[in-house]
């Protein structure tokens, strides 16, 4: 009866059980512990099942990390999604340019494990990377570029400044989850840590000005 269930999967079912189940791991043990003998436990395949769609650790973990970037792109969306006020208000892409921040900084404080996952493993991400009319997945560079391109129209952000600054924002971003994650500011409680996540928003929005 197991091995007729097993056969009877359907197309693909197998490879994204392994990835739900790559998720779970990293959701509690960060990257170290997406193991694909234990993926394969969890979803219920003999281990060599899994060779049939990753050819080693380091694909399903990449497949994994991509979900976690996944997650984190749905997450600005819908906080983006969240602003009130039509395209061009200056007062609204102001809005959503703080939700794309305030999504990234809720995800690494809510998600440690995936967050740390996400960025396990080098990932290219072009410099310019403009709607290419494909359909692919929106990666949270993109939210940022979007949101950045709006400032640009509403009159907030000088044209001239936009080439290239979603990168020091997201570095900004980025340092304080990470300092506030793993680093020397891991252990101050959650008044200083919101204080540090608003003195750090603010900062972006002044330089932008």
């Amino acid at each position: 009866m197991h091995r007729t269930e097993r056969r009877r999967r359907p197309r693909g079912a197998v490879r994204d059980g392994l990835v739900a189940a790559g998720l779970e791991l990293a959701r509690t043990g960060g990257p170290d512990a997406v193991v694909l003998r234990e993926a394969t436990r969890m979803v219920g395949v003999v281990p060599n099942a899994a060779y049939r769609h990753f050819a080693d650790r380091g694909e399903l973990l990449a497949a994994v990390g991509a979900a976690a970037m996944r997650e984190l792109a749905n997450r600005m969306a819908a906080g983006v999604a969240r602003v009130p006020g039509k395209r061009g208000d200056p007062a609204a892409a102001l809005g959503r340019l703080r939700a794309i921040g305030v999504a990234y900084l809720e995800f690494a404080r809510e998600e440690p494990g995936l967050f740390a996952t996400a960025f396990s493993l080098p990932r290219q991400h072009p410099y310019a990377a403009p709607d290419d009319g494909t359909g692919r997945e929106l990666t949270p560079l993109d939210h940022l570029g979007a949101v950045l391109d709006e400032l640009v129209d509403a009159g907030v952000l000088d044209r001239q400044r936009r080439d290239g600054i979603e990168f020091p924002i997201w570095s900004t971003v980025h340092g304080l989850a990470v300092l506030a994650g793993q680093g020397p500011l891991r252990d101050v409680d959650d008044a200083t840590r919101q204080h540090l996540d608003e003195l750090t928003l603010n900062f972006i929005d002044g330089g932008l000005a």
